[in-house]
């Protein structure tokens, strides 16, 4: 009779549990249980990452970007554009919920919100996260990753500008100074994914799919992020905005592309970018590449020796020279923007929370990975 009254208790307290908690909620909970326990997992295993990234991940990102690459326009932007609107009618929702002062309407409501959170995380752990942990780049493509001087950097920079110079004389340049892209953002998207298809044949560590570049709709306003693209790993898609100068568009494009096939860390993602670029047939994809790996190496030069940094510039050609300061001038009316601030710290954040304790300056280190590969030991 006891034990009777146990096994009815129990069912009683497990049919509760199905009343206010439904059933979806449930099985996403359940999920979100076994992506952290994935997520610890890598954290601390290498070879554990490897296998999420090449397996459960490789899927996960290709059936998204296939999914959202239905759409013409960015489902990720429209999503955050949304956001307001939706929290409002959350708003509304909770007060009209307090007004009932049902314990079962309350609780049914908060697993619906802690759902959402939970498919976010779940998405983040099968489709991207793994790829933090996971072997490095350098190891990938047999380089030793070190320190680097200032005359190694002097040396890297001025092979980056001699061919950046060489590649100008193909290039088109306006009065203003700045390069024009000789064609449209769909055909440069076409290209990309040719010189990935081409970059996977010998490097099978990237994974291998045709992807559309979303651009960015509000691409003026997020130029005062100082963002100029950004992988969602929600959506799958690689997004780009297209408010920046053209000669950064293909650059920016292959580094969100790279992160789409599995690049997790900002700096690997950064000269990935730089290796597919030189993969490609088309001059401009080149010299985009070139030019900006270049400003990368000089800048770190900079830093290191203003003096060889001189020495550097000093013979820069008039049309690299015109396309920096073009840049330069574009940038004036979005630097040391309140939103720029935010948003880098919010980025910086992210980056420290998995394992890039350099944060948003991880972009830089891939001047690091360039000394590697055009000065080896």
């Amino acid at each position: 009779m006891g034990e009777q009254n146990t096994k009815n208790r129990t069912e009683s307290v497990f049919s509760k549990f199905r009343r206010y908690c439904p059933v979806p909620s449930m099985i996403f909970f359940g999920i979100a249980v076994a992506a952290i326990i994935v997520h610890i997992i890598c954290i601390y295993s290498t070879e554990f990452s490897d296998i999420m990234n090449n397996s459960v991940c490789r899927s996960v990102r290709f059936i998204l970007a296939k999914i959202t690459g239905w759409f013409p326009f960015s489902f990720a932007e429209t999503i955050l554009l949304c956001l307001p609107f939706i929290f409002i009618l959350m708003i509304l929702h909770s007060v009209h919920i307090s007004r009932d002062a049902t314990s079962f309407r309350t609780i049914r409501y908060l697993c619906g919100v802690l759902s959402v959170v939970t498919i976010l995380y779940s998405f983040f752990v099968f489709g991207f996260a793994p790829a933090y942990h996971g072997s490095t780049l350098e190891k990938k493509l047999g380089l030793e990753r070190r320190s680097v001087s200032a005359e190694e950097l002097y040396e890297t920079a001025g092979i980056l500008k001699e061919s950046a110079e060489e590649l100008a004389d193909n290039v088109t340049f306006i009065n203003g100074g700045a390069s024009v892209m000789p064609y449209t953002m769909f055909e440069m998207n076409d290209k990309l994914n040719e010189a990935y298809s081409s970059f996977c044949v010998k490097n099978d560590f990237v994974q291998k799919m045709d992807t559309k570049i979303k651009q960015i709709a509000v691409s003026k306003l997020m130029t005062y992020t100082h963002i100029a693209g950004v992988y969602t790993y929600y959506t799958g898609e690689a997004n780009l905005n297209t408010n920046f100068p053209s000669y950064t568009l293909p650059y920016t494009a292959a580094h969100e592309l790279s992160h789409q096939r599995g690049t997790a860390r900002e700096d690997e993602a950064n000269f990935l970018a730089f290796l597919v670029c030189m993969e490609s047939d088309d001059e401009y994809i080149k010299y985009s590449g070139y030019l900006n790996l270049f400003e990368y190496v000089a800048g770190a030069l900079y830093k290191a020796d203003s003096s060889l940094y001189s020495s550097l510039m000093s013979d820069l050609d008039m049309r690299i020279y015109s396309e920096l300061f073009s840049y330069n001038n574009f940038f004036d009316k979005y630097k040391d923007s309140a939103v720029s601030k935010i948003s880098g710290t919010v980025n910086d954040t992210y980056l420290k929370s998995q394992g890039q304790e350099a944060g948003t300056e991880s972009y830089g280190r891939v001047v690091e990975l360039a000394v590697a590969y055009f000065i080896p030991n």
